[in-house]
């Protein structure tokens, strides 16, 4: 199809006659959203021509039943929804896989993150070690590189937590046939306390329907989350419980973090007298599990993002102010540490991975987990993640995660 016209119009228009009553027929670009338009600039194609009215079979087999019939012309279909009718934006184009990507950049960066997660492990090594010899500690601190070695399970387990989080999203996409990159680790040389800003996994074509996005979307966090939570079992039953004074820096509690350690020691964590003092297992699997937490986050394009838009599509936009505004009381009167992850989703969570069929509802067991999914959210959110040692913040954490999930389960209803 060169060039659209009138005839080209009564060619798509007869089979989408066959999936959709048409009502009406229109070719406003304005109808379509900024996702859309990111779609078809993704794909090098162009907006056609919309129909709307009531499709005649279940959006999935409608779906299908008309790609079939617009590949031989050239185009594929956008399908959306409101109130009233579903709409068809007809596109001249194909989702062709991209160029690939060249594996160096992503090489060179898990390299550096090796390299930057070690150096952590080896700072925690010498906190441990300064409980039985503070020479021996002060010398591992001072020369880091020379003792190497001893950060290698830090950086194991955290390589193994976020490894399994990006490659549950890419062998999911796999498996869609969807194009996307190889993991990009994050390295953080002596700026974060984790080592790391964690990784990320580009999307680079869309995907088929908001099935396929709860899949992808969860994928990353579920299995970061399955192999954090052995890691840290192991690390809080081979962390010593020490006195504290009531000074210094210690990782915060979340509703589940502050559980299993109830788990191990059979008390709530720090109790104003002792708090356990995190190994390098202990460290990484309560970082993995911050990093599940933050990625969860029911917002844009975090995995979070994707889990609730597959389940209520557009109303999810509805939790853009709402959800700022609990960061921005986090900011202001929990902890400062939010401030820049609330202008990063400030900046950027308005925008969703929308897919190609944005009609077609999630079946009945990806609804449960999608549910499961957010409350692990609450789970996991940590409202303090760095606390002045000493401060019993499992009461604050049960709080608000308690909060969150009966807000979420009163709004989605």
């Amino acid at each position: 199809m060169p060039n659209y016209d009138a005839n080209d119009m009564l060619l798509l228009r007869e089979p989408v006659l066959k999936v959709l009553q048409i009502k009406r027929t229109g070719s406003d670009a304005a109808q379509l959203q900024l996702e859309d338009l990111a779609t078809l600039e993704r794909t090098q194609s162009t907006y056609l021509v919309t129909f709307s009215g009531q499709l005649l079979l279940p959006p999935e087999a409608a779906y299908d039943q008309l790609e079939a019939a617009l590949q031989p012309l050239g185009c594929f279909a956008l399908f959306r929804e409101d109130e009233q009718d579903q709409h068809i934006h007809i596109v001249r184009g194909a989702i062709a896989p991209p160029k690939p990507l060249s594996p160096l950049l992503p090489l060179v960066l898990f390299v550096a993150t090796v390299f930057s997660v070690t150096f952590t492990g080896v700072l925690i090594a010498a906190g441990e070690m300064g409980l039985q010899d503070p020479a021996q500690a002060f010398a591992i601190a001072q020369d880091p590189l020379a003792h190497w070695w001893r950060g290698l399970p830090y950086a194991l387990a955290i390589l193994l937590i976020l490894g399994a989080h990006e490659m549950g999203h890419y062998l999911m996409m796999r498996h869609y046939r969807t194009a996307s990159s190889l993991p990009y680790f994050i390295p953080a040389f002596g700026i974060s306390p984790f080592g790391t800003f964690g990784a990320a996994i580009l999307l680079r074509q869309p995907l088929r329907n908001r099935k396929v996005l709860f899949d992808v979307g969860a994928a990353g966090p579920l299995a970061g989350f399955v192999v954090a939570v052995p890691i840290l079992l192991y690390g809080l039953a081979t962390s010593p419980v020490i006195a504290t004074d009531g000074t210094g820096l210690v990782e915060g509690n979340s509703v589940f973090y502050a559980l299993a350690k109830l788990l191990v020691f059979g008390q709530f964590l720090p109790n104003g007298e002792v708090d356990v003092m995190v190994n390098q297992w202990a460290w990484a699997g309560w970082t993995g599990l911050f990093v599940t937490a933050l990625n969860l986050i029911p917002l844009g394009q975090l995995d979070g993002g994707h889990v609730i838009y597959s389940l209520f599509g557009d109303w999810a936009r509805r939790l853009y102010l709402p959800l700022l505004t609990m960061l921005a009381f986090l900011t202001l009167f929990v902890s400062s540490v939010w401030l820049l992850f609330a202008l990063l989703l400030a900046a950027l969570g308005r925008t969703y991975a929308v897919p190609l069929d944005n009609v077609t509802p999630l079946d009945d067991r990806r609804q449960k987990l999608a549910m499961l999914t957010l409350a692990l959210f609450g789970l996991l959110f940590v409202p303090v993640p760095l606390a002045q040692a000493g401060v019993n913040d499992g009461l604050l954490a049960g709080a608000l995660g308690c909060t969150a999930w009966l807000w979420l389960r009163r709004t989605l209803r």
